[in-house]
């Protein structure tokens, strides 16, 4: 098929045959085209690995539908644009059809090139239908869309009440690390597969003047759909029985613990969360993984990751740039690798960042967006390193998770409080951070406290007219109001910012 018939376009992370783009397309009537496009590949640094991940994924998508007898045009342009006219004049199709992008942003570049739209169905709530959920309240929390999506979908529930009686299980998934979990976690070490010829052949897939960092690939995120499943009945069958009660755990030197690692899949699509969560319900069905496991796996699935597409989506077209708190500090140096630093806590989380282009979800929250939502670093800022810096990281998902989530910037739409917290909240959910450290997570003041103990007290002074009216914040504000050495505070406050931003902390 040289010219004419139909063209799917199939955009870098929606590689999955059973998706709406390519569900009941014919192959032998189907010409496929696939852009891997400069401009993206330099609009930002990026960690080696994730960008290997995508595009190596992309070209392993595109050797299969032509296997598979889909007449693919896989082709590398200055842009997505660029590589639409192109295609348009090698092969003249009759019409273009594409899915809807994830983000915003994507689907309005579509609209404006004539490209026939049919809906995204990789997620397990579209965002129209997120949108009509939310029109009229006053506001939406997470809570309140998961619960209705445990309810519409039937996934542990018994009738029309959750089964155990109760929909919420974070208080059994919250405990601090015991001697032995790193050992624990090690006995399930991740699926790593050998580079191949198609590892080996990327740098003829990117532009001259690419800017990456991080650690060379080693085969530990899938490229394919047969290597993603292999990662989910990892997952599923050694992983999820130990998942559930130290989600929140961070530990020196064990990078993954008992995390399900499947996040990067999941957002390229060589995963559907439709059989992820039905899985992992399933080993709850079965009796071989325990409710506070299951509970939790499908909160971060069908609760938190479908709440945060339709936020993006759903969000005032300058969400990206929100900033409550007014924050207005560059990114640290230590989180782009260009100054050590002595937080035991930042250092080890940025080693898993260097070496695996990951970090987890506490990880991300607790210590990195915590510790840039105290040092007033600017929010937007934070995002754009985020989403170079992550394996599993796009724009609709960073945005929600670092502009809301992570730093308060959208005030409130998200989260209820800031996540912020000292030293002692590190301490005790950490195993190997705060015992040798050079700082003392006890202390506010001096050359020896801890970063985190000084700043947090000192955001909440410098934050009193945005968020006294908190009512979450109650009772930081009461504890605020005792301190008798709070000018010796925001002094030592101002020398840990600068250090920071300097690279010297």
């Amino acid at each position: 098929m040289d010219r004419g018939g139909t063209t799917v376009w199939v955009w870098g992370d929606q590689l999955h045959r059973d998706l709406a783009h390519l569900r009941d397309r014919d192959p032998g009537a189907t010409r496929v085209l696939m852009v891997v496009s400069d401009r993206k590949l330099t609009e930002r640094p990026w960690h080696r690995q994730k960008l290997h991940l995508v595009v190596t994924a992309m070209r392993r998508f595109a050797a299969e539908l032509a296997d598979e007898g889909f007449a693919v045009d896989l082709r590398r342009a200055p842009s997505m644009r660029a590589g639409l006219a192109a295609h348009l004049d090698a092969h003249a199709p009759d019409a273009v059809v594409a899915m809807e992008p994830a983000s915003r942003a994507g689907t309005a570049t579509l609209g404006r090139l004539d490209v026939e739209l049919v809906p995204n169905d990789h997620f397990l709530c579209h965002w129209e239908e997120f949108a009509a959920f939310t029109a009229g309240r006053r506001r939406t929390t997470m809570e309140d869309f998961y619960r209705w999506r445990r309810a519409a979908t039937g996934w542990l529930m018994d009738g029309e009440e959750p089964v155990g009686g109760r929909w919420n299980l974070d208080a059994e998934n919250r405990r601090p690390p015991h001697a032995g979990l790193a050992t624990e976690a090690a006995e399930v070490p991740p699926v790593v597969d050998p580079p191949d010829a198609l590892d080996a052949d990327l740098a003829t897939w990117l532009p001259a003047d690419v800017r990456t960092f991080g650690a060379p690939w080693d085969g530990t995120w899938a490229t394919s759909r047969t290597q993603a499943l292999a990662r989910l009945e990892r997952f599923v069958t050694r992983v999820l029985p130990r998942f559930g009660d130290h989600q929140d755990a961070m530990v020196a030197g064990a990078w993954h613990l008992n995390h399900s690692l499947l996040s990067h899949a999941l957002n390229l699509g060589l995963l559907h969360p439709r059989e992820v969560c039905e899985a992992v319900v399933a080993e709850h069905d079965a009796g071989r993984a325990p409710l506070n496991a299951v509970e939790g796996f499908l909160r971060q699935v069908l609760g938190w990751r479908e709440y945060l597409w339709g936020v993006s989506r759903t969000a005032p077209d300058d969400y990206a740039d929100e900033n409550a708190l007014g924050a207005d500090q560059p990114l640290p140096p230590a989180l782009t690798g260009a100054a050590p630093t002595e937080m035991r806590c930042l250092a080890d989380t940025l080693t898993s960042v260097h070496d695996h282009a990951y970090a987890h979800h506490i990880q991300r929250l607790m210590v990195l967006a915590n510790l840039a939502t105290l040092a007033g670093v600017q929010p937007r800022a934070l995002t754009e390193w985020m989403h170079g810096a992550f394996v599993d990281a796009y724009d609709w998902v960073m945005v929600p998770n670092v502009i809301g989530m992570g730093t308060f910037a959208d005030g409130g739409r998200v989260a209820t409080k800031p996540y912020v917290s000292g030293g002692a909240y590190v301490d005790r959910m950490s195993q190997g951070y705060c015992g040798d450290c050079r700082y003392d997570r006890s202390k506010r003041t001096g050359p020896d406290a801890c970063p985190f103990t000084t700043l947090y007290w000192d955001v909440l002074d410098r934050n009193r007219d945005v968020l006294r009216g908190n009512n979450r914040l109650a009772q930081p504000y009461a504890n605020l109001g005792r301190l008798g050495d709070l000018p010796q505070i925001r002094e030592r406050a101002a020398e840990v910012r600068a250090a920071l931003a300097a690279g010297t902390l």
